[in-house]
């Protein structure tokens, strides 16, 4: 019997071999991902080109451009020189079209297109498959389910929630003040929010801000009955001019009185404009879309509809950054999509009657024991997260008020 054994140039010579296939492969496979990734860039250059847009490198697009503190002073440099939308440019192969026009805004508003999957499919696992991440048949089924309960004859019963946990809050900021005025109070706001949301949503009978019932008359929370000087506060709740509220019941502001807090809205509403909570949302263009000045996009592309740049608009607010309450007067008259602080459209916010009587009387009653000031070594610096944050918190100085029962007759 004989035996062949391979030598050891043979077996070098077919491994040699065969890491020049794969070389090869590999090579071939590279050529093929540029070639696609190049017939990409020049089918968005074609369909992008009726779109404004600075200057691009060829491969990390403006990526230099928006890596400044905060992405959102070069937005608002773009919505100056480019008042109605321009192209943004992610990388060499993936753009987007940045709309803050309030015409565009209605007709995109006003169609069903998904969101982009690759962006929003990260909160699934966070958030699950909600009304935020529904599509098509079952959006609609979920949204007609629940909109009853969102309706402003039910919301009425929820204000004196509300008020019991932004006292909690409150009563939290008189302990800390009466150590240092100075306060970063966005941690505070988010637990009276949260304490808020799981009272009313789902009937939590614990204190969230507090870490212990509220419902037991325990110190630092409201029991029934309310505090001293609660009734003054009820009384004073209609801010500048306004009439005395109609009661409740329960010694809290009616629905018709929250609708007379015409100032206090006014307020709220600019404070809205200038900050919007939601400062853009994304779309994919299922079908081609044509605006009323004759620009047109196809399907596939990219859209993301930037509130923040909308409200910012130099073309649609005069002096955009001056605070002025005055724009949301009776009377005034404003395109129907030039404020959007909870989107538009079929799909706008379901929660944002909730969210506006929450304001109300959180703000309210914060005026009627503290006067804010805002920290100027410590300016805040809004920056895009899904939800408009600060990145360095919210510093305000506090002083409380020595009276405020004493004070009602001058609001």
């Amino acid at each position: 019997m004989s035996v062949s054994v391979l030598s050891p140039t043979r077996a070098l010579g077919g491994v040699s071999g065969l890491l020049q296939v794969v070389s090869l492969l590999g090579l071939v496979l590279l050529l093929l991902k540029a070639a696609q990734l190049y017939l990409r860039r020049q089918w968005l250059l074609k369909a992008l080109h009726q779109f404004p847009s600075p200057p691009s490198h060829w491969f990390y697009g403006h990526k230099k451009e928006f890596q400044k503190e905060s992405e959102l002073p070069p937005l608002l440099e773009r919505v100056e020189k480019y008042p109605k939308a321009c192209v943004r440019w992610l990388w060499g192969t993936k753009a987007l079209v940045l709309v803050y026009d309030p015409d565009y805004m209605k007709v995109f508003l006003g169609r069903s297109d998904p969101k982009p999957h690759r962006t929003y499919k990260y909160l699934a696992p966070w958030i699950g498959t909600g009304l935020l991440l529904l599509e098509g048949q079952k959006w609609f089924q979920h949204r007609r389910m629940l909109t009853p309960a969102f309706r402003y004859d039910i919301l009425k019963a929820y204000v004196g929630i509300m008020a019991d946990s932004v006292r909690v809050m409150l009563d939290k900021w008189e302990e800390l003040v009466s150590q240092d005025s100075h306060l970063e109070i966005f941690g505070h706001v988010s637990l009276m929010t949260l304490d808020t949301i799981m009272k009313c949503a789902f009937s939590h009978q614990g204190s969230v801000q507090m870490d212990r019932c509220s419902d037991q008359g325990e110190e630092g929370s409201p029991a029934e009955g309310g505090r001293a000087g609660e009734g003054e506060e009820q009384e004073a709740l209609g801010f500048p001019g306004h009439p005395p509220p109609c009661q409740s019941k329960y010694g809290l502001p009616c629905r018709d009185h929250l609708d007379q807090m015409r100032y206090t809205t006014m307020c709220i509403k600019e404070a809205m404009r200038l900050y919007p909570p939601v400062p853009f949302i994304g779309r994919e263009l299922r079908k081609p879309i044509t605006f009323p000045d004759g620009r047109s996009l196809p399907a596939g592309i990219l859209v993301s509809l930037s509130f923040y740049g909308l409200h910012h608009n130099p073309n649609v607010w005069p002096n955009p950054e001056v605070f002025d309450p005055t724009r949301f007067s009776p009377g005034s008259t404003q395109h129907s999509y030039a404020f959007l602080p909870f989107s538009g459209g079929s799909r706008n916010c379901i929660g944002k009657q909730f969210a506006m009587n929450e304001l109300k009387v959180a703000v309210a009653l914060t005026l009627l024991r503290f006067e804010l000031s805002p920290d100027p070594s410590r300016v805040p610096v809004p920056t895009p997260i899904m939800v408009l944050r600060s990145k360095n918190g919210i510093h305000l100085q506090l002083r409380k008020l020595s009276d405020p029962g004493g004070d009602k007759d001058k609001l």
